[in-house]
């Protein structure tokens, strides 16, 4: 049995509803005020090889394949239409080659930053999800798998540290599933993330950061891969 549900289009929908509209009107508030606002786009990176096997990548650096490559030049318009004025990827090739694709049009720096890597999974590495399973029903006992808690800490630091870099910027990251799912876990207080949400690759999640406060916006967004799908 599966470990996740995917959302249907209602309930994202209806997540989304109630959190972006008060993004408009939070802007207002910011500028008034002089407060800070900074926003994060997360997009999960394109396909790999890996990804189509269903096997566990985790650190293992495996590249996007012609389908991977797709999804991240349909991407592209969705990420210029967030006006990203900062652009961050994991350090690993699948995020990276997707970022710097999404980058033809923004032609941003790039700003690689290793607190965004996806969650290394030690022993299960290459395996497929079934076989991961079946030797380790309790994925906490895989050999030098990294924990849980420590995937959220170590993602949340990354958080935390661009909005001190870029306070009031829109910033733009390319990272992994596990990843932004950990996030997504803690700034929804459990009702979203790991556990309950699979991201679909070049998948795009909203964050907002405002006084000292994390909001999900978005998440699992997928519209953008309606023509590379059909």
């Amino acid at each position: 049995m599966s470990l996740f549900f995917h959302a249907n289009k209602a309930q994202v929908d209806r997540y989304k509803d109630r959190n972006s509209a008060r993004i408009g009107i939070t802007r207002k508030i910011v500028r008034k005020w002089g407060m800070t606002l900074t926003e994060i786009c997360m997009i999960r990176h394109g396909e790999t090889n890996w990804n189509k096997e269903k096997r566990i990548q985790g650190n293992t650096d495996i590249p996007l394949n012609e389908t991977g490559k797709s999804q991240a030049e349909v991407c592209c318009a969705a990420a210029k239409q967030f006006e990203p004025t900062v652009l961050i990827t994991s350090p690993l090739a699948r995020a990276k080659v997707t970022a710097e694709i999404i980058n033809k049009d923004l032609r941003l720096p790039l700003h690689e930053m290793k607190a965004f890597v996806e969650r290394s999974y030690g022993g299960a590495e290459g395996m497929t999800i079934e076989d991961r399973n079946r030797y380790f029903p309790d994925r906490e006992d895989i050999p030098n798998v990294e924990t849980f808690e420590d995937l959220k800490q170590r993602g949340l630091k990354g958080l935390e540290e661009v909005c001190e870099r870029y306070p009031d910027e829109r910033v733009l990251i390319v990272s992994h599933g596990a990843l932004i799912n950990s996030l997504l876990s803690v700034i929804s207080k459990g009702e979203l993330g790991t556990g309950i949400t699979f991201l679909q690759n070049t998948s795009i999640t909203k964050f907002a950061h405002e006084n000292r406060e994390w909001r999900v916006i978005d998440y699992n967004n997928t519209d953008h891969l309606a023509a590379v799908n059909e």
